[in-house]
């Protein structure tokens, strides 16, 4: 309905941007999230990182007392660098959120001389093309530019370590795609996501006992990542573990019942006797990104 993403989606839910009613599996959005979906798609076309956009929100919150700033009830506006809303209390004038600074009623070019403007291109701008670019394959290299330079500008930010893994992936560097996730790994050990990259970057090079390990503990930091579940299910499949196959089948259709792979989990899990026959072996899912 709004051309926003799958990627964007997670990215902006992980940031408690928005946050859809989760079960089964599946996220349900209502009218007042659609309304801060199309605010946040606005916002961020306009050059606002979505990162930069949640600080604004939580200033906000702590200058007018309010325990919550939804953005479907706010008036916002930019100059493609300051965030401004408008009226954030009846009767108020604008106002700056991260400078505090209150803002008379001028027209949009006069107001935008009245923000202070940031540099361009921090880590989150870098971070928010790559996201841009890295749903096409033509594109993945500027992705992959991209999400270097935000890496280079934060260093410590964990998710553009594992969209520039990704990219990377994608494009056939693949040792230094795994650095990424190694790199990942050490800013935070039990991070789910670099686990379950690790993992499939592993099961590609053809090392599945590595490949298991890091699955294994994705799963155990996050038992409802599904994909991570149908992954160590037909690696285990690969090495005539059954009884661990049946086990992880179960459990990715428990987290995801209508997903991709359902049907293909159902049909080894009613006979067990003769899963064995059935050499339909699927493919591992893809790399999870952070947005």
């Amino acid at each position: 309905m709004l051309g926003v993403s799958r990627r964007q989606l997670d990215y902006w839910g992980r940031l408690g941007l928005v946050s859809p009613e989760a079960r089964w599996g599946e996220r349900f959005y209502n009218f007042t999230d659609l309304v801060a979906l199309e605010t946040l798609k606005r916002m961020t076309a306009r050059g606002v990182a979505a990162r930069r956009l949640r600080r604004a929100l939580e200033a906000l919150r702590e200058q007018l007392g309010e325990s919550t700033a939804p953005i479907s009830r706010l008036r916002i506006s930019t100059n493609g660098r300051e965030i401004v809303v408008s009226q954030p209390w009846p009767g108020g004038p604008p106002i700056e959120p991260l400078t505090k600074q209150l803002l008379l009623e001028f027209e949009t070019s006069s107001l935008a001389q009245k923000v202070r403007a940031l540099p361009s291109h921090t880590a989150e701008e870098w971070f928010e093309i790559g996201l841009t670019c890295d749903t096409r394959p033509g594109t993945m290299q500027r992705a992959a530019d991209a999400y270097r330079h935000a890496v280079e500008l934060a260093p410590d930010w964990i998710e553009a370590h594992l969209n520039l893994g990704t990219a990377l992936f994608h494009l056939g560097q693949g040792a230094e795609s795994r650095r990424c996730f190694e790199a990942a790994l050490e800013l935070e050990p039990h991070n789910a996501l670099a686990h379950f990259n690790l993992g499939c970057s592993f099961e590609r090079l053809g090392n599945r006992r590595a490949a298991i390990e890091h699955l294994e503990h994705a799963v155990r930091v996050a038992p409802s990542l599904a994909d991570a579940h149908l992954n160590l299910a037909l690696l285990y499949e690969a090495t005539g573990q059954d009884d661990h196959v049946r086990e992880h089948l179960s459990m990715y259709l428990t987290h995801d019942p209508q997903g991709q792979w359902a049907s293909f989990a159902k049909s080894k899990l009613p006979d067990p006797a003769t899963a064995s026959a059935r050499h339909a072996r699927g493919k591992l899912t893809t790399f999870r990104k952070r947005g």
